[in-house]
Parts: C-alpha cells; structure tokens; sequence
C-alpha cells in the first residue's frame, strides 16, 4: 500500500510537472514571438513602395485566430490571408501618407476559388482611390488569371513579362452531379422544394443541369462577366467589345498579344521594373538591397485602425460569413445561437450607436436564418441596421438580410435565391445489397418518419413538402414586408431564382450599390456620428487560454502550392460533398444557393 502511495504521488507530481512546464513553454514561445514582432517591426523608408502580392486570398471576416502569422512570426513567411478591410483601409492609408511614394503590384495566379468578385471590386476601387491621388501604381505580372488581372488592370504602368500569359478566356461555372454514383451505391434522394430554379437538389437527383438552373447561371455568369469587361475597359481605355475580342481570339493571351490589344501598356523582364523602381526610390540599379518598400500587411499592422479620439459613438460591424447552421456552428459558419446572441448583445450596448450587417454567406438552415433575422429586426427598432452583401448572399443569406434601413450590393454579387427545399436520402437498396434488411414495429401512421432505412410514402413526402411550402410562403412574406414590395411582384421574382447585385438592384431586392466602406458611411451618416466614430468588428479576436489549445491541437504546415490535377479534382469534389455535414436544420428544411456555385 505505501509503494502504491508513494507511486501515484510521483504520477501526480510528474503530471504536474508536464502540465505546468507545459503551459509554461507555451507561455514563454508567445512572449517571445510577440517580442520577435517588435525587435523586427518593419520601417517605414521615406519613398517607398507599397508591395501588394495578389496571390494573397482575401476574406470578409477577421480572422478569431491567426495561426499562419503566428507562425510567420518565426519562419519569415508572409501570411496568405488577408481581410477585406485591412486591404482597403491599409491602400487608402497609404494613398494619404506622404512617405509611400508609389504601389507595386504583383503575384501569381489566385488559389482555385480565390476572392469573389464582389470582394475584388472593392480593392480595385482601393487601388483606383490611389492612383487618384497621383502616386504611380505599377503593376508586374507573369502567368494570371482574370482575378488577378481584373485587379492589376486598374494600375497606370501595367507590365507583362515577355514570356507571361493572361489566363482570361471568360467565366464558367462546372458543378458535379452525385445521382449516377448514387444508383450505383443504393443510395436514393427523395425531396421536397418549393421554386422552379431552386437547384441545389439537382445534384443528387439528376446527371445535369435543369433548364431552369442553365437559364439562371448564364445570366448570372453574363451579368458578372460584363461588369469585369466595363471596369477593365474604363482603365484601359479601350472598349468592352476590344476586352471581350482578345478573350474570344486567344484565352490564354500570351505577351504580343496582351500589348497588340491594349491589355497591358508594355511587356518587359522582372529585374527591369525592379531596376527602374529602384531608381525612382533611390537605389542604385543591379545592387542589394532591393527598392524601398513594405508589404501590405506590414504596412496596415503599422497604419492601424483609423479612428476618432473624440468618437461619440461605436459601430459594430458584424460578419455573417459561411453557412448558416443551427446552434453555435463552428468557425467558418455563421450558428443561428451564437450569431443572434452577438447581435442581442449589441442592440442592448448604448455604447453601439449603429450596426452593419456584412453577409458573405450562401444561406443554410432555415430556422437559423429566421433565428437571426428576428434580432436583425429587434435592433432596428432601436438603432440604424445597415446591409452590405459580399460576393454571397442569397437564399438564406438574403434572408438574414431583408429587413434592414439600406441594403448595399456589388454589381457582382450572388443574391436572391428565395426558395426552400428539404431533402431525404435512404439507404434500403444499399443495406440490402450488403445483406441487411429492415423491420418495423409502430404505434401510429406517422411513426418513423424520419427514417433513413426506407424511402418516404407518398403521404410522408406530402407532409415534408406541406412544411417547404410553409417556410417558402413565410420568406415570400417577410421579403415582401422587409422589403416594402408586393406579394406578388416577390413571388415573380423569387422562386429560388439566383440574380446578380446589379439585377437584384433593378428589382427591388438591394438598395443600392456599394461596398463595406458605403456601408459604414451610411451607417454612420444615419446615427448622427458624421466621422466621429469607432469602427469595432465581430467576431473578435478568441481568448488567450482558446490560443493555447489551437497551438497545440491545429497548428499544422500549409499544403504546398501548385497541387498536381488530380488533387485539386479530388478536393473540389469533396468540398462540394462536405456542404453536406453543414445541413443541420432540426426540420430538415433548407435555404440555400446550389451547393457550391464555382466560377472559373
């Protein structure tokens, strides 16, 4: 019995020892990150050049956590996220601050996905606002795509390596379709919906696209195409027709061509422009170091957050980005619980004078969506709301969004979708193939209704589909009122039907159109604050002891670039089957866009 004592007290003691030491390295290594950031805190050279790498991707929300910086802080590595507003705020800043002499953009080919569109207009315009103030922007590229040069194509010296390529042949959406594979595993889809182009069923009951779902995807990939060609054609000085003529006769637009059709203003060798900005910055050519510069995200981390001292008053700018799932969801989701109890918290905050509502988000579960919309509209009755749409929101994310003082759009965004579907697999040819059958006992008609092992009766699918068509009247009649529109005109133009910012505007389903920082204004403007105020962004940034635990559960090494063909095919497919794990609706009942609509 002693030798058991003295035993578990030396576990005890050892366990101690680990946990405490443990947590006492953790400690010590974010100290000493923390002061490797200040020892190597970048300089601001008078003269310098802004750098802004395109291959960064670019997100609505802040990021809770950012783990990749944290561990740049100790490889050196440039983080590959940034978020929308850092972008803009950081390229406007610069625009002001007399010691950036000029912009300096480069990069690669964006990550397969990439930026929305919508999110792109918004740091074009940052970029234009730059270059209005008559500090030179200069654009390098090599091997881009149209996100890239949509981007780049608004600099004033826009230069192409003699041995680069635009990658600009138009947009395409290619979405696949499970039902085939379905037969051959026997597993079968029953659903209910309510909306002649509500499609994100289609998927998993047909081999492509209905006509419906065709119809709508080419007006909205013609609507998003035609504003890239009016904004690339307004800097180029050239016409959309001229922008629309070199995609259709190259594609894939090599250097003679891209300065044959006016799309760059000269082509030249990458240690040429850096020659050249060396000088302009007073660097001697063909020496180390480089021209004066500072990255982006090095230089928004020094500007800050801009900001009166005198501020009357807050805005809350709370981002709804993901699907939106019942409960708390996880990150990257936008949970009906935990999202509506920000937004309650905020509207009893006398502090918050406004809020703006940034959605980026397909929709999802229907009863989160209406869990969030009711205190979207609690808040209004007590303070300005104000809606910016991302590149997404719609079905579920326009829910969310209806009810509101002003609803801001880009032309590019991805809206509307009003419909509702639900949907019910079942595994009885499956399990039989593999010698399981099923059997039953019931103490009612109804009992087992929401088995898998079985497919649903006519009477059970009528039941599911009397909820859709409920739900689907509800969203009908709560944009209608939001919205101030009729029924019927709501009826006409809902459907399930997806529409472009710029259609949604003619409509009647948008206000206006615009980016965040319009948002803001508006916001502001409505409040009575003027520019006098604090700008505070939610999510915020997680706890001290949640860091603790990322670092040492999830801290892994980014994927390397450039992934062979067969895996980018494997993982667009299962990013389209992983939406799956996000259906969580409690009554099965879903509004959102078709599943992942992927425009290349």
């Amino acid at each position: 019995m002693k030798n058991f004592f003295t035993s578990l007290f030396g576990s005890l003691v050892a366990l101690l020892i680990f946990f405490g030491g443990g947590a006492l390295f953790c400690v010590i290594l974010l100290a000493g990150l923390a002061a490797i950031g200040r020892k190597h805190a970048p300089q601001i050279e008078s003269g310098s050049y802004i750098v802004f790498d395109l291959s960064t991707t670019i997100k609505d929300a802040p990021e809770e956590f950012d783990k990749a910086a944290l561990i740049g802080q100790l490889t050196g590595e440039r983080g590959r996220t940034l978020q929308l507003r850092t972008v803009t705020r950081a390229l406007r800043a610069a625009a002001r601050d007399p010691r950036i002499a000029g912009l300096f953009i480069t990069g690669p080919a964006l990550p397969v996905g990439g930026t929305g569109y919508a999110s792109l207009k918004e740091v074009r315009a940052a970029v234009a606002e730059f270059q209005s103030t008559g500090k030179p922007v200069v654009a390098y590229l090599n091997f881009v795509n149209t996100r890239v040069y949509y981007v780049a194509s608004a600099a004033s010296d826009l230069v192409l390596d003699p041995f680069g390529m635009i990658v600009m042949p138009g947009l395409a959406t290619e979405s696949p379709f499970f039902s085939g594979a379905f037969e051959k595993f026997g597993v079968g889809v029953q659903v209910t919906r309510v909306g002649r182009y509500k499609s994100a069923v289609e998927p998993f009951i047909r081999r492509e696209h209905s006509p419906e779902d065709r119809e709508q995807l080419q007006k909205l990939l013609d609507d998003i195409w035609g504003d890239l060609l009016a904004d690339i054609a307004a800097t180029r000085k050239i016409t959309p027709a001229d922008v629309q003529r070199a995609a259709d006769t190259a594609g894939l637009i090599r250097a003679p061509a891209a300065l044959e059709h006016k799309l760059v203003d000269r082509v030249a060798y990458r240690d040429e422009i850096i020659d050249e900005l060396k000088a302009k910055t007073g660097r001697a050519k063909g020496t180390l170091p480089t021209f004066r510069q500072i990255n982006l995200a090095q230089y928004a981390g020094l500007a800050g957050e801009a900001g009166s001292p005198t501020a009357k008053g807050r805005i809350a700018v709370v981002y709804a980005e993901g699907d939106i799932v019942d409960g708390n969801g996880q990150i990257g989701e936008v949970g009906g619980r935990k999202f509506s109890r920000e937004l309650r918290r905020l509207r009893q905050d006398e502090k918050v004078k406004a809020v703006v509502l940034r959605v980026n988000s397909p929709g999802g579960s229907a009863s989160a969506a209406e869990e969030i919309q009711r205190e979207v509209r609690l808040t209004m009755k007590s303070k300005p709301v104000v809606v910016s749409m991302g590149p997404l929101a719609a079905s579920g994310g326009y829910w969310i969004s209806a009810y509101s003082h002003h609803i801001y759009a880009e032309p590019a965004t991805i809206t509307g979708s009003i419909g509702v579907f639900g949907m019910f697999p079942e595994i009885q040819k499956l399990s039989n193939n593999l010698g399981v059958t099923w059997d039953y006992v019931k103490t009612g008609r109804n009992a087992g209704l929401l088995t898998l092992s079985r497919p649903k009766t006519p009477a059970e699918i009528e039941i599911f589909q009397g909820t859709v068509d409920w739900v689907y009247g509800e969203f009908v009649a709560k944009v209608a009122e939001g919205r101030k529109l009729d029924k019927a005109a709501v009826e006409a133009i809902a459907q399930g039907r997806v529409w472009s910012g710029a259609e949604a505007l003619k409509l009647g389903l948008v206000d206006g159109l615009g980016g965040l920082n319009d948002a803001i204004a508006d916001a502001a403007r409505r409040a009575g604050l003027g520019t006098n105020y604090r700008l505070v962004e939610y999510p915020r940034k997680r706890e001290f002891a949640e860091i603790i635990s990322e670092l040492l559960q999830n801290v892994v090494p980014e994927k390397a670039d450039g992934a062979a063909i067969l895996t980018r095919v494997s993982q667009e497919l299962l990013d389209q089957v992983r939406v799956l794990q996000h259906f969580n609706d409690p009554r099965g009942i879903y509004a959102r866009l078709p599943l992942n609509i992927m425009i290349k």
